[in-house]
């Protein structure tokens, strides 16, 4: 049976709660990605996240000059042990809008699959060699597109 631990990502970008929104914006935008896990210094699980979080920064940019993670973040989160089966995992992206849960080990983090993580397993079931950042990438034609 696969596990959470056989296909997470190590390199997890978290932020702590008490961090200024727009940093945890800027660090959304230059890691690539369309969530974080809200983490405590010593890395204890407190929240995620995500764009759409965000979003709301939309309707009052200026809103969010003072503010903190913290009163943007979804708590609690969604997250998985590192020993929970990828079939559990699987099921809970498909049901919800979830992209991605973080992985914990004794509550805290330690990694994170994303729906590119599973794709790219999917894949290698398949025979094919396709890591989780090739899943992720758009197409130059669809980018050509937009």
């Amino acid at each position: 049976m696969v596990r959470a631990k056989d296909i997470m990502t190590r390199e997890v970008v978290t932020v702590r709660r008490w961090a200024p929104i727009y940093a945890a914006v800027k660090l959304l935008l230059e890691n690539e990605v369309t969530g974080v896990p809200v983490v405590e210094d010593d890395m204890t699980l407190v929240g995620i996240l995500t764009e759409k979080d965000v979003l709301q920064l939309y309707y009052a940019p200026e809103y969010g000059r003072d503010k903190t993670v913290d009163e943007f973040m979804t708590e609690p989160a969604v997250h998985f042990g590192a020993n929970e089966s990828l079939d559990e995992i699987c099921s809970c992206l498909v049901e919800n809008t979830f992209r991605r849960v973080p992985v914990t080990s004794n509550g805290k983090v330690v990694g994170i699959v994303s729906r590119p993580d599973v794709i790219a397993h999917i894949a290698q079931l398949a025979g094919e060699t396709v890591t989780a950042a090739q899943a992720a990438e758009t197409p130059e034609a669809e980018k050509k597109e937009s």
